[in-house]
């Protein structure tokens, strides 16, 4: 199918669903019976994602983040140099622009091409089941592909907070990489150099989740992994949403007030030939409360074929996954949507 065709169907604004007073939810969000929320969560008080201080010795500092990536695929980082002063003010703008009138959000309205601006769909499948969340995406890197022009111009604050936000978490994500590869022992440039260097690309999308009243029904965010590289995530510090699978389980991530959620998506899962795990992660719904988050997706150049990094192959463990650019990796969730780790899998040389 072209991807560069119009969404199927009229788009619905989730938001405007929960603002209507309506007690039911449209039969195209209400999830099979497997996939929605169930008993088969851990504890909350049993098992949690490992929190890593970046301020404290940097070898710890590798070590925690190297076992997390290799046992979890998802840590929270405290201590990471970002000024929590920014991260809620971000936060704070962009649920403001979700507040605006439907009149103000609209022109910018996005498209399944390229997916940049104002959305509440992911897939060009019609009559595919939905999420229940609009959300605002946007190009950070490269420079020919950011347009401050196709971001917010209200709240007046909002493109420059954007801005500075990004740009610091173009550094945060650039030093993380560097811990990731002293944790794989390779020279602390490798990873970024395999993600095309100076070259390397960044998104962010702004989820929003407005209140449901049959959360018990739908999820915010279908069962997936990230298709980039790696995945900075700001959250609300007092609405609990994100699931991780452990195992056949799936564990509630409890945020860590002015922490960063981290995980590994499938380019790193793949050039680290399978050490560090792209883990699926989903998100529920409240009755109660809306919810945001604001995810930094910093992915490799786009054009660039990826396969497992050289250092990393051996005759024990020889290449696990086919290469493959970016570009050609992001076609199929912008055609399919979300699909669990189906398209990682795919690219695996042996299949188990």
């Amino acid at each position: 199918m072209d991807c560069s065709l119009a969404w199927p169907e009229p788009v619905v604004r989730v938001q405007s669903l929960s603002e209507s007073g309506a007690h039911t939810i449209p039969a195209r969000y209400i999830k099979p019976l497997n996939d929605r929320p169930c008993p088969t969560t851990m504890s909350d008080s049993n098992v949690s994602i490992p929190v890593v201080d970046l301020s404290v010795d940097p070898e710890h500092a590798i070590q925690a983040v190297a076992s997390a990536c290799r046992e979890w695929g998802f840590f929270q980082v405290v201590n990471h140099g970002v000024d929590p002063v920014l991260m809620r003010h971000a936060r704070d703008v962009w649920r403001a622009f979700f507040h605006e009138p439907m009149e103000v959000k609209q022109p910018y309205a996005n498209s399944p091409k390229t997916y940049e601006g104002y959305g509440s769909r992911l897939g060009i499948e019609k009559g595919a089941l939905l999420d229940w969340g609009d959300y605002y995406y946007l190009h950070v890197r490269p420079a020919s592909l950011r347009s401050q022009k196709k971001w917010p111009a209200l709240p007046s604050s909002l493109r420059p907070t954007t801005d500075e936000y990004t740009q610091e978490l173009v550094k945060l994500c650039r030093r993380l990489m560097q811990i990731l590869s002293k944790g794989l022992r390779i020279k602390e440039g490798r990873l970024h150099e395999a993600f095309g260097g100076e070259e390397d690309g960044a998104c962010l999308r702004v989820n929003f989740y407005p209140k449901c009243p049959q959360p018990d029904l739908t999820l915010g965010l279908s069962p997936h992994s990230d298709p980039g590289g790696m995945t900075v995530l700001l959250v609300d510090d007092h609405v609990k949403g994100l699931q991780v699978r452990k195992a056949d389980a799936w564990v509630t991530v409890q945020p860590v007030p002015d922490s960063f959620i981290i995980n590994i998506a499938d380019q790193i899962e793949v050039l680290s030939n399978g050490v560090y795990k792209s883990v699926e992660h989903r998100v529920m719904v409240s009755s109660t409360a809306e919810r945001l988050s604001m995810a930094f997706f910093y992915n490799p150049r786009s054009d660039m074929p990826l396969a497992p990094i050289a250092e990393l192959i051996t005759s024990e463990r020889p290449a696990l996954y086919q290469p493959m650019t970016y570009d050609e990796y992001r076609l199929y969730i912008r055609k399919n949507g979300l699909k669990g780790k189906t398209q990682v899998e795919s690219l695996k040389t042996v299949q188990n």
